[in-house]
């Protein structure tokens, strides 16, 4: 069963009531032990706490290749696995929080993956609530299952299953541009912050050089194509692509410009990983490049106003790998 303190702070997602637990006599036939719900309290709307995860949103959903690469990738992109502080120097450097500032603190990852910068925020001490749209949720909560002070759901981020006031601290890092409506998705995290609580969120930034990559042209291609058989294609493609990419690059003056027409995401020189590690982060980025069904960059001025109109204060708007946007909530908010 899940904890109390979890269960306290989760809402119906439709009707805003607390949720209670009920037994059910429902069979999931992928999870034998799917023995409980989570009811509202006028006990018209049911949802299944499947692998202790409780499930707020449709079995396939529009982040179906996320949960894919996540189950796959299940360990990637952690340090703990990869043994260099790739995300940890992500976390800290777009948030610009410190572990401090974080410890024995509610904080929210919205768009949690395998858990990548959960894993970091957990070390730190922070009571982590972690939550993805897809069935990512099943890597992320196998990773990081021995940190007592992880709580793991399937949610949605236009109707956030949590009661609003309740975390110190919520970050979304490389996922609200994968959103319908990436507006709309800002906009739902303010009133799930406490009073002075801190939001950091990034996004592909809408710039000349951004839109001329070359996946752009493709996409309306590999978006429509099944995903398992495009996840087979770039596992031979992959291997192939990345020695030329290397080659490319080391040509002086136009080899970066060169390597921008393979359409594969090089950490070679990058990142300290092995040949083994940057295949594989070279599968896994290359993937997620081509399969998500969206991909909405943001232009610097808007993602500002945004912070502003949501009552932010202290707030930067600063390129850290993404564009990221990051502030205080102000202790009087202004009702939208």
């Amino acid at each position: 069963m899940l904890n109390e303190q979890f269960i306290s702070i989760l809402r119906c997602p439709i009707s805003g009531q607390k949720l209670k637990y009920k037994k059910t006599v429902k069979i999931a036939n992928d999870y034998p032990n799917h023995n409980y719900v989570l009811v509202s309290e006028d006990d018209r709307y049911e949802y299944d706490v499947i692998n202790s995860i409780p499930r707020f949103v449709p079995k396939s959903n529009y982040t179906d290749n996320f949960g894919m690469q996540w189950n796959y990738f299940r360990k990637t992109q952690l340090d703990s696995y990869s043994g260099y502080p790739i995300s940890a120097d992500r976390f800290w450097g777009a948030t610009g929080w410190t572990p401090e500032m974080i410890k024995d603190k509610l904080v929210l990852d919205v768009g949690c993956g395998s858990g990548r910068f959960a894993e970091i925020a957990l070390i730190a001490g922070a009571k982590v609530v972690a939550l993805d749209y897809s069935s990512a949720t099943d890597a992320c909560l196998d990773n990081l299952r021995d940190y007592p002070n992880l709580f793991v759901v399937q949610g949605d981020i236009y109707q956030l299953p949590f009661a609003p006031s309740t975390f110190d601290f919520i970050y979304s890092l490389g996922v609200l541009q994968h959103t319908p409506n990436v507006k709309s998705a800002f906009f739902s995290l303010p009133n799930m912050l406490k009073k002075e609580g801190f939001l950091c969120v990034d996004y592909y930034w809408k710039r000349f050089i951004t839109m001329m990559n070359l996946k752009y042209l493709v996409r309306p291609i590999t978006t429509k194509i099944n995903q398992k058989w495009l996840f087979k294609f770039l596992k031979f493609y992959v291997p192939v692509a990345l020695p030329i990419s290397s080659f490319l690059r080391k040509i002086p003056f136009i080899g970066k410009v060169l390597q921008r027409f393979i359409l594969i995401v090089d950490y070679s020189g990058v990142y300290p990983l092995s040949k083994k590690q940057i295949q594989e982060w070279a599968l896994l980025d290359t993937f997620d490049m081509l399969a998500p069904a969206y991909d909405n960059p943001q232009n610097f001025n808007e993602v500002k106003g945004w912070m502003t109109d949501a009552n932010f204060e202290n707030v930067e708007v600063l390129h850290v790998g993404h564009l990221v946007t990051r502030g205080k909530l102000k202790s009087i908010q202004i009702s939208r």
